[in-house]
């Protein structure tokens, strides 16, 4: 990005809205998920596309991106992993019966979260379900996933002697309004845990402290246990849903409908500072070295000292809502979505009745 905040580089081969975009570990691609069904491979260097992912049915949802293989979720119920240098469709996952929302890969494993009510669990190269988490009443949003190797005493673990064989776990959040967390070995789950009247939008996980934040449609963020699966805090001062978290050395930001950001001190649940600026709902963050970067529904990015919460700069130059931000080494790139008439349709698809489409459009 420049100085004024203008754009220095711009993306256009897609011929509709893009719903995510995903950096590469080593900072030198991009790829981006679009309502016209394709991803799109892009050097960060000159911007210039260098790869065209084609094969879904429909939208794509959610993309991410390793260094040699690119994975996309879609409306179309699949996944599919493209080889990054030959545009190669590598592998279909197929099982989900409906929208695949989010995707999640951790070590040989493909994590999906669908509006079918089920999270499922996939071998990376063998193209093969090898798990599938039953138990939502509704449509699954949210993954996480971390090893019970990292927030389990010993003693804890032989209590566990079943899931000896792989220790992992998946973390889900549901419009049912609860966050389950579920062995990855036998598909079994280890906790539910109640509490949110509304439904869970965003989760971020602090494996060493033990501890998952959420965030809900019911205007709280509550922070969990996730070996005892005990409610430790409850965050309530926003006056809109929770739609995104971020969390940096022990302080949490959350972004929210009420379209102020806030950030808090995890160990005392004080709120310390509050973001405005934003003219609409903030649906992404990301912090990089003392800024706070936000994308808004007033299709707006900005950027806010995140000690003093004094606002810095304005990126303009979009039309439509802001969803997705990354940050690399010395540029910030985010992505827009369709316009708003089609952006309700999409989120009540996605999100059902119990997420008002009010809380994110503000209009």
């Amino acid at each position: 990005m420049g100085n004024s905040g203008s754009a220095v580089k711009v993306c256009t081969d897609h011929q509709g809205g893009i719903n995510w975009l995903s950096l590469s570990p080593d900072g030198q691609r991009l790829l981006t998920g679009s309502e016209d069904g394709t991803a799109r491979l892009w050097s960060t260097a000159d911007s210039q596309c260098h790869g065209h992912f084609q094969g879904h049915e429909s939208y794509i949802t959610f993309c991410h991106l390793e260094n040699e293989a690119a994975f996309t979720c879609s409306a179309d119920h699949t996944i599919r992993k493209w080889d990054v240098m030959t545009g190669q469709c590598l592998a279909i996952y197929r099982g989900h019966t409906s929208i695949v929302n989010r995707i999640l890969v951790a070590k040989d494993y493909l994590f999906s979260g669908s509006y079918d009510r089920t999270a499922r669990c996939w071998s990376v190269d063998k193209e093969k379900q090898i798990q599938e988490f039953r138990g939502h009443r509704n449509c699954v949003l949210t993954l996480a996933h971390y090893s019970s190797r990292d927030v389990l005493e010993e003693e804890e673990e032989e209590e566990e002697e079943e899931e000896k064989v792989s220790r992992d776990l998946l973390v889900t959040g549901s419009t049912d309004c609860t966050v389950k967390v579920w062995w990855v070995s036998s598909g079994r789950c280890y906790q539910t845990l109640l509490g949110h009247t509304g439904a869970v939008l965003c989760l971020i996980l602090d494996a060493p402290n033990r501890e998952l934040f959420s965030g809900s449609t019911d205007y709280t963020i509550r922070t969990w246990n996730i070996v005892t699966g005990e409610q430790l805090k409850v965050f309530k001062e926003h006056q809109g849903s929770v739609i995104c978290l971020e969390l940096v050395n022990r302080h949490l930001y959350s972004g929210s409908a009420d379209r102020t950001v806030k950030c808090w001190l995890v160990d005392t649940g004080e709120r310390i500072q509050t973001y405005k600026a934003h003219k609409h709902s903030v649906s992404t963050l990301k912090y990089h070295a003392g800024i706070l970067f936000t994308g808004s529904g007033d299709a707006c990015a900005r950027a806010f000292n995140s000690k003093s919460g004094v606002l810095q700069k304005i990126f303009r130059g979009h039309k439509f809502i802001i969803n997705c931000i990354q940050v690399g080494k010395g540029f910030l790139c985010w992505d827009f979505t369709l316009p708003i008439a089609a952006l309700v349709v999409l989120r009540e698809l996605v999100w059902p009745a119990v997420l008002r489409v009010g809380d994110w459009m503000l209009f």
